[in-house]
């Protein structure tokens, strides 16, 4: 099992991959404010069912990368790392997209709702890629199984993006009101995402083999 410092700083990872805009986000808020909450909340278990097949998928990927190729462990690190800053850039480039810019949608069946949000999140590559680059570095072989730790810290960020994507479509409204008549806050909390998310690859590319 993973060690206690190992489960926070994933989890705060985990965090600042739920509040990175991406497909999800404003897939969420766009059918939330469309078709409303139900339609919102149909559409979030899609979406996590998709994260929970990518989270299997990599973890047995990982697994057996990690247990038959050389340096596999340094070049998934380093992965994670570019992945990371990438995410920072997206956070502070001059003309990001707002987070809440949703778009019309056609209103749907419960079925398709639910198929919907599956693909969304299971082609999104943001998930993916999280997955595959920053997962990796917090296995440590010396704790047991390398794919039942992989499962857990998967569960803890499919758990945070549940808890937050559930704030977000019950509150789709009302967020995106408060946020539309603040851009000072907005840019604040860009920043500060940003910034944490830009310590975090600096912290995972110096960080030494296991």
């Amino acid at each position: 099992m993973p060690s206690l410092e190992t489960l926070l700083v994933f989890a705060a990872l985990s965090l600042g991959l739920a509040l990175t805009p991406g497909p999800n986000m404003l897939y969420l808020v766009s059918r939330s404010l469309a078709q409303g909450t139900r339609a919102g909340l149909v559409s979030l278990a899609g979406c996590q069912f998709g994260s929970l097949a990518i989270m299997l998928l990599a973890a047995a990927g990982i697994t057996a990368a990690l247990l038959a190729i050389p340096y596999a462990w340094d070049v998934l690190r380093l992965g994670g790392a570019a992945y990371l800053a990438f995410l920072a850039w997206q956070c502070l480039r001059p003309g990001a997209a707002p987070i809440f810019a949703p778009r019309p949608l056609p209103r749907e069946s419960t079925a398709r709702l639910f198929g919907l949000g599956f693909a969304t999140a299971a082609l999104n590559p943001k998930v993916a890629l999280f997955y595959m680059a920053v997962l990796p570095p917090f296995l440590d072989p010396a704790r047991g199984d390398l794919f039942l730790q992989s499962a857990v810290l998967g569960a803890v960020q499919i758990g945070i993006a549940i808890a937050f994507d559930a704030v977000l479509v019950l509150g789709a409204g009302g967020v995106a009101r408060f946020l539309a008549g603040r851009p000072a806050w907005m840019a604040a909390q860009r920043w500060v995402l940003g910034g944490t998310l830009g310590l975090l690859a600096v912290k995972l590319a110096t960080e030494g083999r296991r």
